[in-house]
């Protein structure tokens, strides 16, 4: 089963995900799901096409924005974007949620919805310390 991490009511995050994890994010209130896990990252990891039709077939929305650490502003812009028009909570996912995580909060501090300290503690109550990228 997917350790699915909630951060908000509307961003949640996972370490990598199954094609097999995709219906039960759905019963748990994902509407949309965000692989930020580049292609082909690690041996053994689904392919992207595949985590894309299983979520098709749970009735999901998805978007590949892959990140690299630290992310890009053009891929924090991406992904933000990504949320901003979704339909319902999200789940963003990569190898560990790190990633994830980390662009969601950087994308929310430079919009002014929240401080660093806000992410940061939104962040490590989901399991992720990122208290590194705001020195909080």
């Amino acid at each position: 089963m997917a350790d699915l991490r909630r951060v908000t009511d509307d961003f949640w995050v996972a370490p990598q995900l199954r094609p097999e994890d995709l219906a039960s994010a759905r019963e748990a209130g994902i509407r949309t799901v965000v692989c930020n896990r580049p292609e082909g990252e690690e041996p053994g990891q689904p392919a992207t096409d595949s985590l894309e039709a299983a979520a098709a077939e749970a009735g999901l929305a998805f978007a590949a924005v892959p990140l690299t650490f630290p992310p890009s502003e053009t891929a924090i812009e991406a992904n933000a974007r990504v949320i901003a028009e979704a339909e319902g909570p999200v789940l963003a996912f990569c190898k560990s949620g790190t990633r994830s995580v980390a662009a969601w909060a950087i994308a929310e501090v430079l919009a002014n919805r929240r401080t660093p300290q806000q992410v940061v503690t939104l962040a490590g109550q989901a399991g992720y310390d990122i208290s590194r990228l705001f020195n909080a």
